[in-house]
């Protein structure tokens, strides 16, 4: 998957950046979540397709003698900000793929919600990447930070790229999805709370073992004709995630969360990647706006947004 960059990042890119480097970058939703069997390094075969949407955090990188990290917003207090967080960890990434000190001064500010299934922290090891890059001037190629990116989680490598892809292994071989441009229209329900995504793999083997989880969603062929046909309705009939039936095993109310969603007039609705968030497809934006209203009136979610997708990976603002 290969990203064009003009010639003004690529002079940036040489010479690094002088000044602060601000990067912008989005959650993401999975519109397909098939789940396969535990492999022998404990990770589960997957195919899924990934939607970049417009929720974003934010990541302020600064010339440093020495590589630390603040932040503000969602998480702020809960969020260890030591050699264990993603960011830190992409950053140490990258500076030894390319072979340049470790230094910058970090800023983090957070509107992904935490252990959400939008993929929060492995958004922020992407602007890591991303803003790494153009501070030092390491000069790589998207698809060299991807490289770099799928050492570090398996959503990381695509919000370097964000747009549709199609992603396979653990998720972190992706490919794009070549599909007319069309606007989706989501609304994001977030919870109060957040779920541990190896937790709720583990509930869905659980479930798979005893029988009680539903049939798998399969191949992702079906969902991607129906974002050829650029028809929300179709969109609806395709969605799927294998990881539903355990998210909502382990947090029971997200089956209220879906019921009043749809009643509300969502196309569809489904639980987002590990969950807690629950996503709503709905017919155009202020459809979009009103299922939101709905949401929260109804005190079902903590808070209820609108998205739309797809929207570009972390990117210099």
């Amino acid at each position: 998957m290969t990203e064009a960059w003009s010639p003004d990042d690529e002079e940036t890119s040489r010479r690094g950046a002088t000044g602060p480097v601000k990067v912008h970058v989005p959650a993401k939703i999975n519109l397909h979540l098939g789940v396969g069997p535990l492999r022998a390094d404990g990770f589960h075969e997957l195919n899924t397709v990934y939607q970049a949407i417009s929720i974003h955090d934010e990541l302020t990188a600064r010339r440093g003698d020495t590589l630390t990290l603040t932040m503000e917003g969602e998480g702020t207090g809960e969020l260890a900000l030591d050699g264990t967080n993603l960011v830190i960890r992409a950053a140490r990434a990258l500076a030894a793929y390319a072979g340049v000190p470790a230094y910058a001064r970090l800023h983090l500010r957070k509107h992904i919600p935490l252990a959400a299934g939008l993929a929060g922290g492995s958004a922020d090891a992407a602007a890591a990447l991303v803003a790494c890059d153009a501070l030092w001037g390491t000069g790589l190629t998207r698809d060299e930070l991807a490289t770099v990116a799928a050492g570090l989680g398996s959503d990381v490598p695509f919000l370097v790229y964000g747009g549709t892809a199609l992603g396979t292994g653990r998720g972190e071989t992706v490919s794009p999805v070549l599909v007319r441009p069309t606007t989706w229209h989501w609304v994001v329900a977030i919870a109060d709370g957040g779920l541990s995504t190896p937790r709720v793999y583990g509930e869905l083997d659980r479930l798979r073992d005893v029988g009680a989880a539903p049939l798998p969603v399969g191949s992702p062929d079906r969902l991607l004709g129906a974002l050829r046909q650029r028809d929300p309705a179709v969109l609806a009939t395709a969605l799927g995630n294998d990881m539903e039936a355990a998210a909502i095993s382990l947090w029971p109310a997200l089956a209220d969360v879906l019921t009043t969603g749809r009643a509300a007039g969502a196309l569809a609705g489904m639980v987002s990647g590990s969950g807690p968030t629950c996503v709503f497809l709905a017919e155009n934006g202020p459809e979009a706006e009103r299922i939101a209203g709905e949401l929260t009136a109804a005190g079902v979610c903590r808070l209820a947004r609108t998205a739309h997708g797809p929207v570009a990976g972390a990117r210099v603002a």
